[in-house]
């Protein structure tokens, strides 16, 4: 019989179950085969899946969709680093450090909070797919591309609160997903933002962390600051504060557990 491989849901960038983005954590003690991860990741049926292998001075982290895998992810990685020190892995005190597609992330404890080094993801002008309006429902304020996603500017809150997206269209572009962003309307927030990513399996993400590593630069230039507190404004919502540190990005999220279980697979 194959031993039981522990593994956890956490929601991330809330401190409330049930909000936030779910994210499951799989700490295994060596690289598993890939087959394998995909199965599991599929299983899961969220938005990401953490599989975490040690190594001396940190943990390999892969995360895949049920779909995909991808490069760069936010909540999967603060999901990564709770579920560290939650479960024993890491010292209160110490740092949580990984290796991944993305090169080397690490994170710390800032009381409640996770605090991560991401690389920023600049973007710059690009013209607009011809059925990029049609897809998300609104006419575009702005357009960029970084090396993932697409960012669009919309010109209210109200606008990026009531998008209903063509999913089937955005699936058509070659990108990873959609950033759509606009102000806030709300003295608490700096910025709003949605991301859309049918193309990798999600339609709608609850909450991108990776997302403002492109969204801090961005916002940077309009508001002339470099500290922020952003909402993603899904059904889920949640909260991700965000210090623009030189070529890299600070984000902040809080996270909570909400399953354990394991893996008999």
């Amino acid at each position: 019989m194959k031993r039981a491989i522990p593994i956890v849901q956490v929601d991330a960038f809330t401190d409330r179950p049930f909000r936030g983005n779910p994210a499951a954590v799989c700490v295994l003690d060596q690289a598993a085969d890939e087959g394998w991860m995909r199965d599991v990741a599929r299983e899961m049926n969220l938005s990401e899946t953490a599989f975490l292998a040690p190594r001396e001075d940190g943990y390999h982290l892969r995360w895949l969709t049920p779909s995909v895998e991808v490069a760069l992810c936010g909540h999967a990685t603060l999901a990564s680093a709770h579920v560290l020190w939650e479960e024993g892995y890491l010292k209160p005190g110490a740092q949580a450090r990984f290796y991944t597609l993305s090169g080397l992330l690490r994170a710390d404890r800032r009381g409640a909070w996770i605090e991560m080094d991401f690389p920023a993801k600049l973007e710059e002008p690009a013209e607009a797919p011809a059925d990029l309006a049609r897809a998300l429902g609104a006419e575009p304020r702005y357009v960029g591309r970084n090396e993932y996603d697409y960012l669009v500017e919309l010109g209210s809150p109200e606008e990026l609160r009531a998008l209903e997206p063509d999913f089937a269209l955005l699936r058509r572009l070659t990108v990873r997903g959609v950033i759509v962003t606009s102000p806030s309307d709300v003295p608490e927030y700096d910025f709003l933002s949605r991301f859309f990513a049918p193309g990798s399996g999600i339609d709608e993400d609850p909450v991108t962390g990776s997302a403002h590593c492109c969204l801090a630069p961005f916002w940077s230039r309009r508001l002339g600051k470099s500290e922020f507190t952003a909402y993603q404004a899904s059904a889920r919502g949640g909260v991700v504060r965000v210090r623009l540190a030189g070529g890299r990005v600070c984000l902040g999220g809080q996270a909570v557990t909400v399953l354990r279980g394991e893996l008999a697979a």
